[in-house]
């Protein structure tokens, strides 16, 4: 499976559309587009993982990253319109507990 990541750029920062699968494979394809917005200084980051049905630990491994970056640059990092077998993901792990995320699909403001 492939991985499609559209950038929108939001008055309070950026927005990435995510479909696919994130794994091994398509990973470093979100961490070329994700990176550079979290690494900003006070960037606010919406990631929207509606078209998003599979994450491995790789692909969870980027989000702690990119969590990382935009907490040492002072930004946010907000995930959105995750579906049930991807939020379960991320509850299992405890990234829930340190990602914001939003069950809303539109996730912006700050």
């Amino acid at each position: 499976m492939n991985l499609d990541v559209k950038t929108e750029t939001l008055a309070e920062g950026a927005k990435l559309l995510v479909s696919g699968e994130i794994d091994a494979y398509t990973a470093p394809q979100l961490k070329e587009a994700l990176m550079p917005l979290a690494e900003k200084r006070e960037a606010y980051v919406v990631v929207d993982l509606d078209g998003v049905n599979y994450i491995d630990s790789t692909g969870l491994g980027i989000f702690v990253g990119a969590l990382k970056a935009a907490d040492q640059n002072n930004g946010t990092l907000r995930l959105i319109s995750l579906n049930e077998r991807v939020r379960r993901l991320f509850s299992i792990t405890g990234l829930d507990e340190m990602i914001d995320i939003d069950e809303k699909r539109e996730g912006t403001g700050k």
